[in-house]
C-alpha cells in the first residue's frame, strides 16, 4: 500500500499523463516522470506504456536515479529512455518532474537554425535562448544512431545541455532571471557552477535534435503548463514568421519583425504565470475527467 500523500501525487501524476496527450504533448510515446518524495534517489515512472492508457498503479513502477534501473526487478519493462529522467534528476536536486515528448510543432525547431524564443507570456520559461542537444555529437562507433537516450551517457550529456550558458535564462524555480553570460547558469549570483549541478538548471526546456524536447520543473502542474505552452509557442511563431515574411519578404525581429519577449519581459511575466498555475490546471483535469477515454483509479473523483 502507498500512503495517502502518495497516492494524491501519484493520481496527479496520470491527470498530467493525460492532460499532455490530450494536448498533443505526447502521443503513443513521451514520458513524464516524478521524484519519490519519501525517497528522493528514486523516481516514478510509467511502464513501457501509452500515456493516455495508464490508469493505476499497476502501470507505474519505481526506478533507481542512479541507474535507471527499477527498484523491483520483476516490474513490466520500463521506457527505452528513462535515462533521460534518471540523468537529468540525477544532475539536478531542485528538479522533481522530467517531460520527454516528440511534438511536431517543437521537432521543426530542433531542425532549423530558427531561433526558438517566446512570443507570448505563457512561454515566458522558455528563457530568451533555448538549448538544442544533438545527440549525434555524442554517438560512440558502436551505438545504434536512432536519435533515442538510451544509456546514461546519452542521458548525461542531455542533463547538461540543461546548463548552456550562452545566454540569460529565467529557471522556474528561480525568484529572478539571471544573466549567465557573467554568472553562469546558478540561481544565485554568489553560487558556483559547481553548486549549481545539485540545484535547477539554467533552462527549462532543451529540444533534441530530429527527436523531440525535454523540460523540467519542480512539480507536476507546473512541468505540465510547461509542455502545453511550448507546443503553444511553437504554433504562434511558427505562424508570425510565415505570416511577417509573406507581408514583408522577411521575418526579421524588431519594429518590422517578429516580436519576441525581451528579459525584462520574460522575468515578471514568469513570476506572474506561476502564481496562475493552478487555474489552467482544473480546467485541464475536468476535461480529461470527462473523457471516457482516460481512467485514473487513483483519483476519487473519477
Amino acid at each position: 500500500m502507498v500512503s495517502t500523500n502518495l497516492t494524491e501525487l501519484l493520481a496527479a501524476y496520470i491527470n498530467a499523463l493525460h492532460i499532455l496527450h490530450r494536448h498533443g504533448v505526447l502521443d503513443g510515446f513521451g514520458h513524464l516522470s516524478v521524484r519519490n518524495p519519501n525517497n528522493p534517489p528514486t523516481f516514478f515512472m510509467v511502464h513501457a506504456i501509452a500515456p493516455a492508457l495508464v490508469s493505476g498503479l499497476d502501470d507505474i513502477s519505481e526506478y533507481r536515479i542512479s541507474d535507471a534501473k527499477p527498484v523491483n526487478p520483476d516490474d513490466p519493462a520500463g521506457p527505452i529512455e528513462r535515462f533521460i529522467h534518471s540523468e537529468v534528476l540525477k544532475r539536478y536536486a531542485d528538479v522533481n518532474v522530467v517531460l520527454h515528448g516528440h511534438p511536431p510543432e517543437l521537432i521543426t525547431y530542433g531542425v532549423s537554425s530558427v531561433k526558438f524564443r517566446p512570443v507570448f507570456h505563457g512561454a515566458a520559461f522558455l528563457g530568451e535562448h533555448v538549448p538544442i542537444f544533438d545527440i549525434t555529437k555524442h554517438y560512440q562507433p558502436n551505438d545504434t544512431q536512432d536519435f533515442l537516450v538510451s544509456n546514461q551517457r546519452l542521458g548525461a550529456a542531455l542533463a547538461a545541455e540543461f546548463d548552456d550558458t550562452s545566454s540569460s535564462t529565467c529557471g522556474v524555480a528561480q525568484d529572478a532571471c539571471v544573466d549567465h553570460s557573467d554568472d553562469g547558469p546558478n540561481r544565485n549570483s554568489d553560487s558556483n557552477h559547481d553548486d549549481d549541478r545539485s540545484g535547477y538548471p539554467g533552462h527549462n526546456l532543451v529540444l533534441m535534435r530530429s527527436h523531440g524536447f525535454a523540460a523540467v520543473a519542480t512539480d507536476i502542474k507546473i512541468a505540465t503548463f510547461e509542455g502545453i505552452n511550448a507546443v503553444a509557442n511553437a504554433e504562434i511563431q511558427s505562424k508570425a514568421l510565415t505570416m511577417q515574411h509573406a507581408y514583408t519578404g522577411q521575418a526579421a525581429q524588431g519594429e518590422n519583425g517578429v516580436a519576441y519577449l525581451n528579459q525584462r519581459q520574460i522575468r515578471d511575466t514568469q513570476q506572474t504565470m506561476l502564481s496562475v498555475v493552478e487555474r489552467p490546471w482544473e480546467l485541464w483535469v475536468r476535461e480529461v475527467k470527462v473523457n471516457p477515454l482516460y481512467v485514473n483509479e487513483l483519483d476519487p473523483e473519477y
